[in-house]
């Protein structure tokens, strides 16, 4: 499954964090002794937590960036933990085999850099519109045939292996999502009962935790490059082509070394802003640009991580294995920072809803409420009636 991976070191004083590091390494050693009965007592799900709980820390530390005039529903304890436990939900959607959902989520959650080139494409030239990017492989595919390996039909029953990931327009649709649900519920706050501006606040957490799941799946390295599961491209530095190697850096470290401290990583994050610092107040109707930077930077990556695995400092090892340990934490930092970055931006670009704020101040003066008049919830149904 191509899930996040991460486990995280510190980085402060650097004798100070390997020294906190270790004791957390040895205290993960010692209690392998324990482990085996633990399992046991626990059942089976205990073992496919790892991923997941990576997945959490992202999204808990993407709240931890949140600025004071933030909406401060997302940080009762009901919304942090839905927000947390959301940022597993794109990965829970690969648990049945039907195919229309395969073809519809695997590809989301990564983006094989490298293979643009066979389309004479780069990041910087892409459409920013998923279905003129698919096009654009189709067109590419059809004009040079040969350039690419064959697909063995029973292979490919998802009709996924002609595709090349579509992560960076995912997290760009999710945050516009996002934006969109932002601007409904400013505008029943301001004019909405109750029950709506909850109702709007629960649809704000949904895409807040799965907006996180994606930019989670971006500060993967293996997650932007087509040698995500072992080296498979020409290989003159040696690095591993073993087909354990994502499932071990998304989960199997974590079983070795523990978790890492949310507090140690916390500390270096700074409060969210707008993705445009230094023009905060324009209006941006598209995030693309800055998704795909994102990407594009922690593509480069992919060959440090396969260097440190080389040098055995991803071994899992005490001492040998704190390097690898301070690399995926640098990658939680960067995942929680720039999630921060998207909601607070999200929140701060989005405008009240013009449409919506007219039938709700209709609503309010009495105007146009026959009792055949539909809810200002569905507007298409209110103006066809």
């Amino acid at each position: 499954m191509r899930g996040l991976s991460v486990c995280f070191g510190i980085d402060q004083s650097p004798r100070a964090n390997a020294l906190a590091d270790a004791c957390r390494i040895m205290s993960a050693f010692f209690s392998r002794a324990i482990g085996p009965a633990l399992i046991l007592f626990l059942g089976p799900a205990a073992g496919f937590a790892w991923d997941y709980e990576g997945h959490r820390l992202v999204n808990q530390l993407a709240v931890a960036t949140l600025p004071t005039n933030f909406p401060a529903f997302v940080q009762t304890p009901e919304a942090r933990e839905r927000i947390a436990f959301l940022s597993g939900e794109p990965d829970r959607w690969r648990n049945t085999s039907d195919l229309a959902l395969k073809h519809f989520n695997s590809p989301d959650h990564f983006i094989d850099l490298e293979d643009l080139a066979l389309y004479h494409l780069k990041p910087s030239t892409l459409s920013h519109f998923r279905y003129e990017f698919t096009a654009q492989l189709a067109v590419a595919r059809a004009a040079d045939p040969k350039i690419f390996p064959p697909i063995v039909a029973t292979n490919d029953l998802d009709r996924t292996r002609a595709l090349i990931g579509f992560l960076p327009w995912t997290i760009t649709e999710y945050y516009a999502k996002l934006k969109s649900a932002f601007s409904y519920l400013k505008t029943f706050e301001e004019a909405g009962n109750a029950e709506e501006i909850s109702n709007a606040r629960q649809n704000a957490i949904f895409f807040l935790g799965v907006l996180g799941h994606f930019v989670g799946d971006a500060a993967q390295p293996l997650h932007t490059t087509r040698n995500f599961n072992g080296w498979v491209d020409r290989n003159p530095r040696g690095y591993t082509t073993n087909h354990n190697f994502h499932a071990w850096i998304d989960g199997g470290y974590f079983q070795k070394t523990g978790l890492p401290d949310p507090a140690d990583l916390r500390s270096r994050l700074r409060p969210a802003q707008m993705l445009w610092p230094d023009d905060p107040k324009a209006h941006h109707d598209d995030v693309f640009p800055e998704v795909m930077r994102f990407i594009v930077e922690q593509h480069k990556q992919v060959q440090p991580l396969y260097q440190l695995e080389k040098e055995g400092k991803l071994s899992g090892e005490i001492w040998t294995s704190l390097p690898g340990r301070a690399f995926l934490g640098d990658q939680l930092v960067r995942a929680g920072q720039m999630l921060g970055d998207l909601w607070y931006s999200a929140w701060e670009q989005a405008p009240i809803d013009a449409y919506l704020r007219t039938q709700l101040l209709k609503r309010k003066n009495g105007i146009n409420q026959s009792p055949s008049h539909t809810s200002v919830l569905n507007p298409k149904s209110s103006i066809e009636n």
